[in-house]
């Protein structure tokens, strides 16, 4: 770990002190390294997000762990061979594009494969009760990452290798991950599609990019029913986020009874985000982490993980995860400097009522 965006001796003391039912966060430098600056995605992100913690003392909150490379045989558990070999390849030649929107360079694979290994060994941490629960601050993001194709900023899909960890490694029989990026989680919802073992539940605004997400994708085979689609009209705002929260996505994860939670944020559905119109304000955001964090405490143990994705105002980013952090930890304090965007909650109010009935909630 280099400064400035840590202060060394606080992790010391973290890393070798008794960190039973603490909460974990993941990170690593090779995560700033991956970067190309003017990109949307850029290093920037996370650089906002690591002075904001450091600024409010809530590194000393928690268990700062360092992050391994994901094996071969890890990422092969949702990912293709030839999108492997493919990744490897572009990170030995620099700075590259995967397509228009998707770069890497030297160091974005070595990143790419430690936010998978840090996310699995954060995941059996929390189920062997050396931590209650964590969130991982990462680069590149995942939910985009299919089997076969990096696409969307995206080059391994993070949460979805942590989530199918804990079903092959841990035994758990079912895992849900909740999606509250602006954007659909497409990678995410295809490798789980026809697995009944994982439930996804993916808010976003629609239409928008990638174009997935619609009420009608439910799920295929075995996986019938365990893909719920949120798709927002513009201007949904903090009380149709809540309405979803309360009526559609709190009941679906209560009959669905899952062992272990995985969130999969970003902060792009800010009303200050340059990329959506959805509207959502930073207590918004607040309100859902920690319905999330009481639920998995209601039915799995408070076994809980955020892992970053999206969200590219950086004034956003730091209180926003501080606010998540703050959850994890008990804190019932909420940093909301921005005023709340303009809602409009007609149709929101209409697409809740089709998905209850889609789903029998």
């Amino acid at each position: 770990m280099t400064e400035p965006f840590f202060f060394l001796a606080n992790i010391f003391i973290l890393v070798y002190c008794d960190c039973n039912m603490s909460t974990g966060i993941i990170y690593d430098d090779i995560f700033l390294k991956h970067n190309l600056p003017g990109h949307p995605e850029h290093a920037g992100r996370l650089k906002a997000i690591i002075t904001y913690l450091n600024k409010k003392s809530l590194f000393d909150k928690c268990v700062i762990l360092d992050a391994r490379p994901a094996s071969i045989e890890e990422l092969l558990t949702c990912h293709d061979q030839s999108l492997v070999s493919l990744l490897e390849d572009f990170g030995k030649n620099g700075l590259a594009h995967i397509d228009l929107d998707t770069y890497m360079n030297e160091f974005s694979y070595e990143a790419a494969l430690k936010a998978v290994g840090g996310i699995i060994d954060l995941a059996g941490k929390i189920i062997d009760n050396e931590l209650a629960n964590g969130i991982v601050l990462s680069r590149p993001p995942g939910h985009h990452a299919t089997a076969s194709r990096a696409m969307g900023f995206c080059l391994f899909n993070t949460i979805a290798l942590g989530a199918r960890s804990c079903i092959i490694k841990r035994n758990l029989k079912k895992v849900a991950i909740i999606d509250i990026d602006v954007h659909h989680g497409n990678g995410t919802q295809w490798i789980f599609y026809n697995d009944p073992a994982v439930f996804y539940i993916s808010t976003h605004q629609y239409p928008h990019y990638p174009g997935s997400g619609g009420i009608k994708e439910t799920g295929e085979g075995m996986g019938k029913g365990t893909t719920l689609n949120i798709p927002f009209p513009e201007y949904t705002g903090d009380k149709g986020y809540n309405k979803a929260a309360e009526e559609l996505i709190i009941p679906a994860l209560r009959k669905f009874k899952p062992e272990f939670l995985f969130v999969s944020v970003g902060f792009d559905a800010h009303s200050q985000d340059p990329l959506s119109s959805i509207q959502l304000s930073l207590s918004g955001y607040n309100n859902i982490s920690r319905a999330l964090i009481s639920l998995a405490d209601e039915i799995c143990h408070g076994r809980i993980i955020f892992n970053l994705e999206g969200g590219y105002n950086l004034d956003v980013l730091g209180p926003g995860c501080g606010n998540i952090i703050r959850g994890l930890i008990g804190d019932i304090t909420c940093d909301d400097p921005f005023l709340q965007g303009k809602e409009k909650t007609e149709k929101t109010d209409e697409m809740i009522g089709i998905i209850k009935q889609t789903h029998n909630l």
